[in-house]
């Protein structure tokens, strides 16, 4: 396993990094399979997990902090806010009045005084910079959370967030979890340059691209991924976009062949050979999909590898743009677009 500087923050974590999105009812996984997930990850040398209270309504904590028994200090642990718990208005979103409730809420799922990293889920719009930093900044001196960051922010509103914390005088986001992987290239464009232009440390989701990148979707197959069971239009070849990206698997599948790579060391090792990137978040079901994805641990990928993939998707290119998560506003609601 590798390990690299959190940012500026002087945290070495692990280059693959655990995701719990999968853990209780999301992926059908139980707690014995989750435990087993986390003693293997541990054992490779991974020292970061990451949850979030929305993940199976909290189930995805409470599982984490279970396995993590007697053993907190060894790790690095995050979680997320803002996206709705439930259907009461008030309980989402980046307001001072609910991340006080949910970081609680996320503390006594885990079984933990405080989280190492806590990072606000979504950007949200109604709620100013100043509102949620300073909420943010108060927990970190209650001593409830050490860091904070953002996940999926669009790139300008990055840097509004650095700059709404230095003119405040507020701690201020050290790190950004984006959406990142050999398919979905646009963050190439804005989100990384303005992470690496104020030292955030990066811990990317979907490397494999929801499956995407895993081997299990090939040419002439069946698609029986997890995901494409509740998620099937974006597996669907007879979308262009899909289509597009099966295009691109065929052939990423013969680049890793010729380099003596499986197409997951080839996806991950992808995501982590940029300098921006801190961390890779893999997010398995089973134990055969961990250790899979641990094969990639020390995986670095030699400039001709890398050429051949830009040749393929080219830098700053998303293949499938209606994806993305961190497309602003504007261009989602016409009406923002259009003076009154």
């Amino acid at each position: 396993m590798q390990y690299r500087t959190l940012g500026r923050t002087g945290v070495q974590v692990s280059t693959l990094a655990l995701g719990a999105m999968n853990f209780g009812a999301m992926g059908r996984t139980t707690q014995d399979e989750v435990t087993a997930l986390v003693d293997t990850a541990l054992d490779a040398g991974i020292n970061v997990i990451d949850t979030a209270d929305v993940y199976s309504a909290g189930e995805s904590e409470e599982m984490v902090g279970k396995a993590l028994a007697g053993r907190r200090d060894d790790i690095v642990l995050a979680t997320k806010a803002a996206l709705p718990m439930g259907d009461e208005r008030n309980h989402r979103g980046g307001s001072r009045r609910w991340l006080v409730t949910a970081l609680d809420n996320s503390l006594r799922r885990l079984g933990v005084d405080h989280v190492d990293l806590y990072q606000i889920h979504r950007w949200d719009p109604d709620t100013s910079d100043e509102e949620t930093l300073s909420a943010l900044t108060d927990l970190q001196r209650a001593g409830k959370i050490r860091y904070f960051g953002s996940s999926t922010f669009p790139a300008y509103r990055i840097v509004q967030a650095q700059w709404a914390a230095r003119d405040h005088r507020l701690s201020r986001y050290v790190t950004e979890q984006p959406s990142y992987s050999v398919l979905q290239r646009g963050i190439e464009a804005h989100v990384l340059p303005a992470a690496e232009e104020y030292g955030l440390g990066v811990l990317v989701w979907s490397p494999l691209a929801s499956g995407w990148l895993s081997g299990a979707v090939r040419a002439g197959r069946d698609v029986s991924t997890h995901r494409a069971t509740f998620l099937p239009r974006r597996f669907d070849t007879t979308i262009p976009a899909n289509r597009a990206r099966l295009e691109a698997v065929e052939k990423l599948v013969k680049v890793a062949d010729e380099a003596g790579l499986t197409l997951i060391q080839l996806a991950l090792g992808f995501v982590t050979a940029h300098p921006a990137v801190t961390s890779a978040l893999v997010g398995p079901r089973t134990l055969d999909h961990l250790h899979a994805q641990l094969a990639a641990a020390d995986t670095v990928l030699p400039p001709d590898v890398l050429d051949a993939v830009d040749a393929i998707v080219a830098p700053g290119t998303d293949l499938a743009p209606d994806e993305k998560s961190d497309t602003p506003p504007a261009l989602l609601d016409p009406a923002l677009r259009r003076r009154r």
